[in-house]
């Protein structure tokens, strides 16, 4: 079968390469040309682990290729795959302007039976809305039906999750639709994926009601960490007591300077302005997108506190800028309130990420920080370190080396990643999130 998917960014490319390592033929299709020939070149345009061997694997093999062409893509194909950015606009709405483009494009190329798959995550109704201008615009008297498939990709894993996911949303009125997508997932009923077949709206909802509430267990527990710092808590060995009973599960529970990334900031912005537009708001949604963004401010705060309250002409070295390990991506990263924020207040930013300084640069040119080679050439000359992201290589520092290095021996912690009483032994001033550091007798 071929198949045509639409956008190479972290949802598209991992779609493209994983249908072709299911045996599909894959034209992955973008209007950026230089995205393309990074592509065609054997590069990939962003840093998820795994991604590149699965690429040239089915490259060498032919299954997979990559085009500007999306005319002659579709003709090919019998299923396109749409998997569009669709960011939060000024208003918190998913904006669908790339969505709406590529269905007035497809009304102008279907030459004949199409099946249209959904990846991208869309509010409730698009899926409709989608069919309605294709079938109003297409050129030729062609049938064209619709699937809703979400994707549930976590970066930095996404690979291991398209292979082998927790499940398979599926959601259409068209039972023809339906046996043509589940055929293309037919390597997933061997290893018992459990597949969930819904209607479109269905579908469109299971997306971002999942991501709406593992959002809200990441600002729950740094809310009780907060609360744990005020009354003398260990939040990590309460997260570990909740996490113990089922009905809670353990994931989700880690404190920190608040969630970012691609999908749970404007995610829970669409969700909580779909509610409000159908006049039944999700006060919980809106609460969790504004106790996350008062957590990043709060980790600004604790790194001026233990600079005594001034941080003006103060270096700061900045372990971690991607919002989580294992990826490039920075939108919505706790790193970029915190920069924006020291950087106003006078400070001086030295910082380092293994993989996500050339993207951070892009907001912050050399001009603003200085970009690090490591942990310790960053460390080298500062008044504080600051842990933004748990990379594995910030799990094991020689903090006796850093300590010999920076000018005061301060360390914020924002990922817990440190035992306080060990990093205060070591003549540290130290902070971290929810666990107030006491001596045990």
């Amino acid at each position: 079968m071929h198949i045509t998917v639409v956008g190479t960014g972290y949802v598209g490319l991992v779609a493209g390469a994983g249908l072709a390592d299911f045996g599909m033929h894959v034209i992955c299709v973008d209007k950026i040309k230089e995205k393309i020939d990074i592509l065609n070149s054997g590069e990939i345009p962003f840093y998820e682990p795994g991604l590149k061997e699965l690429v040239d694997r089915n490259v060498a093999n032919k299954r997979l290729s990559f085009s500007t062409d999306l005319k002659s893509a579709v003709e090919q194909s019998l299923a396109i795959f749409i998997a569009v950015g669709t960011p939060a606009d000024e208003r918190g709405r998913a904006d669908l302007s790339a969505v709406e483009e590529l269905a007035h494009d497809l009304a102008r190329i279907v030459n004949d039976y199409k099946v249209i798959v959904t990846k991208s995550t869309v509010p409730v109704g698009t899926n409709r809305w989608i069919k309605s201008i294709i079938d109003k615009e297409k050129k030729n008297p062609v049938e064209i039906d619709i699937v809703s498939n979400p994707e549930f990709l976590r970066e930095g894993s996404a690979v291991e999750d398209f292979m082998r996911p927790n499940r398979v949303v599926l959601g259409s009125d068209s039972q023809r639709a339906l046996a043509i997508v589940k055929d293309i997932y037919r390597p997933l009923y061997l290893i018992e994926t459990p597949f969930v077949i819904t209607g479109l709206e269905t579908a469109e909802m299971i997306k971002y009601a999942s991501n709406a509430f593992l959002a809200t267990k990441i600002s729950f527990i740094n809310e009780i960490a907060n609360l744990c710092e005020a009354v003398g808590a260990d939040v990590h060995q309460v997260a570990k007591a909740m996490g113990l009973d089922r009905r809670i599960g353990p994931k989700f529970l880690h404190p920190g300077p608040g969630f970012g990334g691609s999908c749970f900031p404007k995610d829970t912005l669409a969700l909580a302005q779909l509610g409000r537009d159908y006049n039944s708001p999700i006060r919980i949604v809106e609460t969790v997108i504004e106790v996350n963004n008062s957590q990043k401010e709060r980790m600004v705060e604790k790194i001026i506190d233990l600079l005594d309250g001034n941080v003006k002409d103060k270096t700061i070295a900045l372990l971690g800028l991607s919002f989580k390990p294992n990826t490039s991506d920075i939108r919505e990263a706790p790193s970029i309130t915190i920069v924006k924020s020291l950087l106003d207040k006078g400070a001086k930013i030295k910082a380092y990420d293994p993989v996500a300084m050339d993207e951070f640069k892009k907001l912050f040119p050399e001009t603003q920080i200085q970009y690090c080679e490591d942990a310790y050439s960053t460390a080298e000359g500062s008044d504080i370190v600051v842990i933004v992201t748990e990379w594995n290589e910030f799990r094991n520092l020689d903090l006796k080396r850093i300590k010999e290095v920076v000018n005061t021996p301060i360390l914020a912690d924002l990922r817990n990643v440190y035992d306080p009483i060990k990093v205060k032994n070591l003549g540290f001033k130290y902070t971290c999130v929810g666990r107030v550091v006491k001596e045990i007798h």
